[in-house]
């Protein structure tokens, strides 16, 4: 039996009411108050795909062995690199094997789905386990329609051959070059076509064909399934597709626009994630995804469920949040308002590869040592043992630290730093288990933190270099859930 073996969300801490964006931008576009109910999920500005897609992973992959991972997908429209594979950036903070199978989805905004198809093939094939993680950061022009809907959101779904808790039974796919919104190579903001057109032609007419079409194909009607996820952030269009599908509302999930905005690749998988955490054995989901055409994909939920219903999802990021009350700091962490961070902003950061590679396994997965004759735990990885009773040489086994968590030692806030969002927080983090390293502080502020305060590691922006347009990623310290209010 092939089919979901676990699943995870994430959705950024900051939120953004949709009216503050049209108190700051309707004098241009009146009519963008039509989309300015509820808030949408920001990205902090040390946020981007890849650190969401691991965050979502994280969540996905908890009581997972790592080295049992066969495959890394990820699926993305607003990935930071055009050459290098940012699937091995994902897989390296997860703390995969290196002999796996790594590959970017990109191209559409089905390319979540598309991802997950290529990950139930691969497992069918193959046995195992592959995860795949898809998030999306896009942005819209100030006052545009895509500003008020986007929202910035990862998932995760791991598909396996063992302890099935949806199994796969079918898919049809239909394949459309229908031009609804489109971003060039060299374009930074979506750009969109009629609105009448996309709702009418492409959502309407699509997201049907693929649900009957898949229906037609193994003898079922659209009323057969328990659950049905698609994507549409158009009501009256959403409406209108229940009609022509015949399916009561009550059975078509929530589309989460309200709470987190259409997170574009993500989104199919977010709906399908949050739909699980609530998800009684025998129900048939039906997930369809939206973008060039539409995948329509059929699982039946078994009694495993009942295992993996244990508060990994969405709904609790959906509960730790934090208002963003300032468009402009919006704007800055986007990058669409240039800020001044004084001089040490100016700072050349060239970044060296050969020495990245080296301590690789460090800066992505977070790994350190530990010496296999007395125990003794530390960070970075070391040949010699710090214990100054053990100090035994080359005697020790890689650990994985990412998903340890650990306890503030010490912290203080910087305004003199280069941030902008300061002051920049950060400080000395003891690892559980053993090890201490420096560390920045992130979803939080100064006055959250207290010493000996439990702290969790969250993949994460380190520097951006806009010179070369690098982005450097590494670890930061988060206040466990439930210790910031």
């Amino acid at each position: 039996m092939v089919g979901i073996g676990s699943f995870g969300g994430y959705v950024p801490r900051y939120r953004l009411n949709r009216m503050i964006i049209f108190g700051s931008m309707g004098w241009l576009n009146p009519v963008i108050i039509t989309n300015a109910r509820g808030e949408k999920a920001v990205a902090n500005f040390d946020e981007d795909s890849v650190t969401m897609a691991v965050a979502a992973g994280m969540d996905c992959l908890r009581g997972v062995d790592r080295q049992s991972i066969d495959a890394v997908y990820f699926a993305t429209t607003t990935a930071p690199y055009r050459e290098r594979q940012n699937a091995n950036i994902v897989a390296g903070a997860l703390g995969t094997r290196d002999e796996i199978r790594s590959a970017d989805f990109a191209g559409s905004l089905k390319s979540g789905t598309s991802a997950l198809l290529s990950a139930l093939e691969f497992v069918g094939y193959n046995g195992g386990k592959a995860v795949v993680c898809a998030a999306d950061c896009r942005l819209g022009k100030m006052a545009s329609t895509q500003e008020m809907v986007f929202g910035d959101a990862g998932a995760a779904i791991m598909v396996s051959d063992q302890d099935v808790i949806a199994e796969y039974k079918g898919s049809f796919s239909v394949s459309h070059d229908f031009v609804d919104h489109l971003r060039g190579a060299n374009t930074k903001y979506d750009r969109m076509w009629e609105e009448r057109w996309i709702r009418d032609v492409g959502y309407q007419q699509f997201i049907p064909q693929a649900v009957q079409g898949l229906c037609a194909k193994y003898g079922l009607s659209p009323s057969d399934f328990d659950r049905i996820i698609y994507p549409c952030y158009y009501g009256g269009a959403r409406k209108n597709i229940n009609k022509v599908l015949q399916v009561e509302q009550e059975k078509v999930q929530d589309d989460m626009l309200a709470t987190v905005g259409d997170s574009g690749s993500a989104h199919p998988l977010l709906m399908l994630a949050a739909a699980l955490e609530n998800a009684r054995p025998g129900e048939k989901i039906l997930l369809v995804s939206y973008g060039s055409g539409c995948d329509a994909l059929w699982f039946e939920v078994t009694d495993n469920i009942k295992k993996m219903q244990d508060g990994r999802g969405v709904s609790r990021w959906l509960a730790r949040r934090a208002d963003l009350d300032n468009y402009q700091k919006y704007l800055v962490w986007r990058g669409m308002a240039p800020a001044e961070t004084g001089i040490r902003g100016e700072t050349d950061k060239e970044t060296r590869w050969s020495l990245v590679w080296r301590e690789h396994k460090a800066i992505l997965g977070l790994w350190g040592s530990k010496c296999r004759k007395c125990g003794t735990q530390q960070y970075p990885p070391q040949r010699l043992c710090i214990n100054p009773d053990c100090q035994a040489l080359d005697e020790m086994d890689p650990v994985y630290l990412a998903d340890k968590g650990g306890t503030v030692f010490t912290y203080t806030g910087d305004m003199l730093a280069a941030s902008v969002n300061p002051p920049a927080i950060y400080g000395n983090v003891n690892f559980n288990g053993g090890g201490r390293t420096l560390m920045d502080f992130t979803d939080c502020t100064v006055e959250d933190l207290s010493v000996g305060m439990p702290v969790e590691f969250s993949f994460r922006i380190k520097f951006y270099d806009p010179k070369r347009d690098i982005t450097n990623y590494f670890w930061k310290a988060v206040p466990a859930v439930g210790e910031v209010k």
